[in-house]
């Protein structure tokens, strides 16, 4: 028994000293389907296409991870190029295997796109550095060189994003270079094999969030209209709404197709968390939802923030999503929560 405890406790030990010794904010490849994967790690999920026609990422990340951020792709590119991609033939930029058959894979392409789901630092963080290691790839009567690595990765968003990281003063090379102002915008093209579609949310998380729809994946990228480490931050400052939020969180459902009984199906990567299903989102819909009604409620008897507050509406939703320091904290989203709901004077 005694060999028995010393063992096990030995065991444990090497574990904690292997855990220590992980490097800080490493990066978790997660793939989903077809070619696409989440990256998560320390900050905003990111996700990932990877496949013969090169990189689109969607948000990048702190600045503090982006150096991290381009190896963990390139990582990503090179096993993608020496496991499969002779395999494909039906990519934007792939016409036969015959060649890749006979000859050893060409390189892979490099970042060609980035889609910021909104204009928050740990979505855009990395974007000078991710869109400076890409190239945008033209073609045809184009003036210059077809690959103007100088140019770097496009990055798009929708134009409010563009709008609030210019009146911030954000480096110039950080700054969206495409944005769309209409309900959607679609790639002009398959890429890696998919149809990828662009959804502006208006006024919830903020007034500039998109939803990344892979078609053939079947992914959605949330972005933090979604997130399952917390309740949804919305930011009233900046045209946040938790109207929107919740028929954000709708449109999400009416996109989604679950395999069985709302689980699997349509993955959903969130802003912050682990990878979801149509079940995950449908429970934090309601979630927001009652909370939403009773602090409505509250508003119509004439109680005050500081009365609804202390009457806690979140109080049975707190162990799991509830803060009470950081960023931010149960008390924040309650009063983001009246201030979305009070009239406007």
């Amino acid at each position: 028994m005694k060999n028995l405890l010393r063992a096990c406790v030995l065991i444990t030990l090497a574990f904690a000293t292997a855990v220590a010794q992980q490097p800080a904010n490493q990066f978790e490849i997660i793939p989903i389907r077809n070619n696409v994967y989440m990256l998560a790690g320390d900050g905003a999920n990111i996700a990932l296409s990877v496949g013969p026609d090169g990189v689109l990422m969607v948000d990048t990340g702190t600045l503090a991870n982006s150096d991290r951020l381009v190896a963990a792709v390139q990582q990503l590119q090179q096993k993608v190029a020496t496991n499969g991609l002779q395999a494909w033939n039906f990519a934007a930029e792939t016409r036969s295997n015959l060649p890749r058959m006979i000859s050893p894979p060409a390189p892979p392409k490099p970042i060609r796109y980035i889609i910021n789901t909104s204009l928050d630092p740990d979505h855009t963080g990395g974007n000078e550095k991710l869109s400076q290691a890409g190239a945008t790839i033209t073609g045809g009567n184009v003036a210059g060189n077809i690959s103007d690595a100088s140019q770097g990765a496009s990055i798009i968003s929708h134009e409010n994003v563009l709008l609030r990281m210019t009146t911030a003063q954000a480096p110039f090379r950080s700054l969206p270079t495409d944005t769309y102002h209409m309900e959607s915008m679609k790639l002009s093209h398959f890429f890696n094999g998919e149809g990828i579609l662009i959804w502006h949310q208006p006024s919830a998380h903020t007034d500039g969030d998109s939803l990344v729809y892979f078609r053939g994946s079947d992914v959605i990228v949330a972005g933090d209209l979604f997130r399952v480490d917390s309740y949804p931050v919305i930011d009233v400052e900046r045209g946040g709404n938790i109207q929107g939020v919740i028929s954000g969180l709708n449109r999400i459902l009416d996109m989604s197709i679950a395999e069985f009984r709302t689980e699997g199906g349509t993955m959903v990567i969130p802003g912050h968390g682990r990878l979801c299903d149509s079940a995950d989102v449908a429970y934090y819909r309601d979630m927001v939802t009652i909370i939403r009604d009773r602090v409505q409620d509250m508003i119509k008897k004439g109680m005050s923030l500081q009365q609804i507050k202390a009457a806690k509406p979140t109080k049975d939703y707190d162990p799991r999503y509830g803060k009470t320091t950081g960023a931010w904290t149960t008390d924040m989203f309650i009063e983001a929560v009246y201030q979305s709901l009070i009239p406007k004077k």
